[in-house]
């Protein structure tokens, strides 16, 4: 039984810092999840790793042009 309490707290913790550290579409997602979390602490987590990923935004890629041309 203490080891089901461990898990749950250790899968709400990690929704939160998975939420904070997230860019998604639209700013106000991030509140939202964090509400669904707080409301619904395990059945909540357990839903924003199925649909959070979904909502991110596309990762930044560093991609510098280095051209030398001189015109």
């Amino acid at each position: 039984m203490f080891s089901l309490l461990i898990l749950t707290v250790i899968l709400w913790v990690w929704a939160f810092v998975d939420i904070s550290r997230s860019r998604f579409q639209n700013n106000s997602l991030t509140f939202i999840w964090i509400a669904i979390i707080l409301l619904f602490p395990v059945l909540g987590s357990i839903i924003y790793f199925q649909l959070g990923p979904k909502l991110k935004k596309e990762p930044r890629t560093f991609q510098p042009e280095f051209s030398n041309r001189t015109t």
